[in-house]
């Protein structure tokens, strides 16, 4: 089934989501709220401050800041056909800047787990494909095997550029940048033990969560602190 054109996202009625938004929707706040500190996304005030604390905006088309705005407006199917969440350096930078202690990245990240799962990429940006066979080739080597990995990724996403590069492919063979076999490590066994060990690990889950108490608000219900009686608010 091809993917929805935006036209068609945005064809509904005022104040109602699709069968299949409101499942991401659901699926999506889980995930959320099970980040330490995922419940404060409602706190976003569309500052911008991640949009211009990222390094990578300039090539997104749906800035960071615009993705919790696409979420409050009912759109996850919008978020995840964006290039956006494949681009994120992971550097954090908008979670460390965020004044309302959004945790960003970590947002994004389940964004990506979701995409991953329903299998709903952008049109045209097969980036998901390459990290897929890059981590197919750790599991068989040990470490990277860079023939192989575009070769692979151009056959299934663009066989006329996989010959446009081909010159460039023997240029990098000559002189010994790239080799023709995949050669594995010696301690092959023992990255696999490590990988396998990881997949066992939960993702972080929030296991207590604040109560509330009446007068917590502005930056102070950011940091948990209870303002003084009668004190000026922050």
């Amino acid at each position: 089934m091809a993917p929805k054109t935006v036209q068609q996202l945005d064809d509904r009625k005022p104040g109602m989501v699709t069968r299949k938004e409101s499942e991401l929707r659901l699926e999506f706040l889980n995930q959320v709220m099970d980040i330490p500190g995922g419940e404060k996304i409602n706190r976003c005030i569309q500052c911008g401050t991640c949009s211009g604390s990222c390094p990578v905006s300039y090539a997104m088309d749906v800035q960071p800041r615009e993705l919790i705005a696409l979420f409050r407006a009912g759109l996850i199917e919008k978020i995840l056909q964006s290039r956006s969440i494949w681009i994120c350096a992971s550097c954090y930078q908008c979670t460390s800047r965020c004044p309302s202690s959004i945790k960003v990245t970590d947002i994004i990240y389940a964004l990506k787990r979701i995409a991953m799962e329903r299998k709903i990429y952008p049109d045209k940006f097969p980036v998901y494909a390459l990290s897929a066979k890059f981590v197919d080739n750790v599991n068989r080597y040990g470490r990277n095997f860079e023939l192989g990995l575009m070769m692979q990724f151009y056959l299934k996403t663009d066989l006329m550029r996989l010959f446009r590069m081909a010159p460039m492919g023997f240029k990098l063979m000559k002189l010994g940048r790239i080799s023709i076999a995949p050669k594995r490590i010696r301690a092959l066994e023992d990255i696999r033990k490590i990988i396998a060990k990881a997949d066992t690990f939960a993702v972080p889950r929030e296991t207590h969560k604040k109560e509330y108490i009446e007068g917590m608000i502005g930056y102070r219900a950011v940091d948990g602190e209870v303002p003084d009686s009668g004190g000026v608010q922050r």
